[in-house]
């Protein structure tokens, strides 16, 4: 017979109180709302150049016209501010003369006459309006001895001061290399609008020009403090490495690793030139001073015989990139005597590294390996069959490319260290629609004085919006749990006399 004695109850469960459970519910419905409206209220607005007057969209735009004076050529870019102060690419011209600056040093009072082509020009896209005109000189006035210099602009400077333009005599001068490849890394970084943002998805720079060579890039190592500069932009601060190498621009390069070789492998005043095809062959005719006192000249007369070989030429460009290595003073040095810390990131390639990818067909995000395999094809062919698959180049052209492509792999893999299949780096003179160009950061660098930035409550209040989803999210997962278990079934416990036990059961 079964045991009628009534066993003790379990402890029951404690009621939920649902005055705590609207309680609850109406807290989390609040926090929803509000944490929600000010998820999708609109953001602070970002850094932007802004006129300093307080209605920008009336402001006149602004002119301004900076002469690169480079070492072939100079130019003149106009530039102009439009709506908000920012740059307006649309209404920017270039236009471009020859010869260089550099090339007026046995008369430098006639340097500048050259530039009174340019100011006609801006003059014309300016249309009467005012503007200011800087003349920045790079590498080709770099390589000349300091009074030279000074001579040449001291020309420059009075025709810029009779251009009707805005102009201060210390706004022509010769521009470090450093800086040359700061406002290339600011027009780039622009361009693609990641300046003013987070310093790790900004893009490096490095421009092969005629005379030097520029690198510059946001870098982590800790640098030495010649190398190091810090650009500040958008409340943002970059701490770049920029670097010009002086001479290993492809022009000089190409000149100095021919004086080499007129200095160690002539044989009867004939060069054998592995950077140029088999058949070519050119007469130069070269002046020594036998000292800077000195004013006597000894003509030589030099025949360029080209070999057409790629590895002898990458080899030699090689050896051209790690002379003066020997007076190095840092750990390690991987051009020259300089320093280069490891490239991290993505590149962008300009000048004479995009015009060597664009001869040989390549694409904007070749390899290394693909310049490999070109130069090989090229420099092996012989002059006569070069001129027939390519009839509107001329035979220096040909010499001038057999260079370039050992060169480039020289440069960027055995000196720097980038992978012959790294695809980081892009070989191109643009970004979009955008002519990456250093006047353009020099325009932009000069006008970001007058940027307006969001506010610091602005800033630390958009910092926080992913925290504040995170919050939220978490805080609704809880009220759900919650909610799940507040709205369980009502049940209780009875004792059931036929089965000897307890058991649940619903309250209907």
């Amino acid at each position: 017979m079964p045991d009628l004695t009534k066993p003790p109850s379990p402890r029951p469960r404690r009621r939920r109180c649902r005055l705590c459970g609207i309680c609850l519910g109406t807290a989390l419905l609040a926090l929803l709302v509000s944490s929600l409206a000010h998820l999708f209220s609109p953001p602070q607005p970002q850094p932007q150049l802004q006129p300093p007057r307080p209605s920008p969209s009336s402001s006149p735009p602004r002119f301004a016209v900076i002469i690169d004076g480079g070492s072939t050529g100079s130019r003149a870019h106009v530039f102009a501010t439009g709506p908000g102060g920012r740059p307006d690419l649309a209404r920017s011209a270039v236009m471009r003369v020859t010869p260089g600056l550099s090339s007026f040093a046995d008369e430098p009072a006639r340097a500048g006459d050259s530039l009174r082509p340019l100011i006609d020009f801006a003059r014309e896209k300016v249309g009467g309006a005012a503007a200011e005109v800087r003349l920045m000189a790079t590498a080709g006035l770099r390589l000349q001895e300091g009074r030279l210099q000074e001579a040449i602009l001291s020309s420059c400077r009075d025709v810029l001061r009779a251009s009707g333009f805005r102009f201060e005599d210390s706004w022509a001068e010769v521009i470090p290399g450093s800086d040359e490849g700061i406002y290339a890394w600011v027009a780039a970084n622009y361009a693609l609008g990641t300046l003013g943002g987070d310093p790790h998805k900004t893009i490096g720079i490095i421009e092969l020009g005629g005379a030097s060579a520029q690198l510059t890039f946001v870098s982590d190592e800790v640098l030495p403090p010649e190398l190091s500069r810090n650009f500040t932009f958008g409340g943002t601060t970059y701490t770049l490495y920029s670097n010009s190498f002086l001479n290993f621009g492809q022009n000089a390069a190409q000149e100095s690793f021919r004086e080499i070789l007129r200095s160690k492998d002539s044989k009867n005043g004939t060069l054998v030139d592995p950077c140029a095809p088999k058949g070519y062959s050119r007469i130069k005719e070269v002046i020594s001073r036998p000292s800077s006192a000195s004013k006597s000249k000894l003509e030589n007369q030099f025949a360029d015989s080209g070999d057409g070989d790629f590895t002898v030429c990458r080899s030699s460009s090689l050896a051209l990139l790690k002379k003066g290595n020997e007076e190095c003073r840092y750990q390690q040095c991987q051009l020259g005597p300089t320093f280069v810390p490891e490239l991290r990131g993505h590149f962008l390639a300009t000048e004479n590294f995009y015009f060597t990818s664009k001869f040989f067909g390549l694409k904007q995000s070749s390899s290394l390996s693909d310049f490999v395999l070109a130069g090989e094809q090229f420099c092996n062919k012989d002059l006569s069959t070069l001129r027939k698959m390519y009839p509107n180049r001329s035979d220096d052209d040909f010499s001038r490319y057999c260079f370039s492509s050992a060169y480039i792999v020289a440069l960027l893999h055995d000196s720097l260290g980038v992978p012959l299949d790294d695809k980081r780096i892009e070989y191109s003179n643009q970004v979009g629609d955008t002519q990456v160009e250093w006047a353009l950061g020099a325009f932009i660098s000069n006008i970001k004085g007058v940027i307006v930035e969001p506010s610091a409550t602005g800033r630390s209040a958009h910092r926080s919006r992913p925290l504040l989803a995170v919050l939220l999210g978490v805080f609704l997962l809880g009220g759900a749990l919650c909610l799940a278990r507040w709205r369980k079934p009502k049940t209780k416990i009875i004792y059931d006399l036929e089965k000897g036990r307890y058991i649940i059961t619903r309250i209907s």
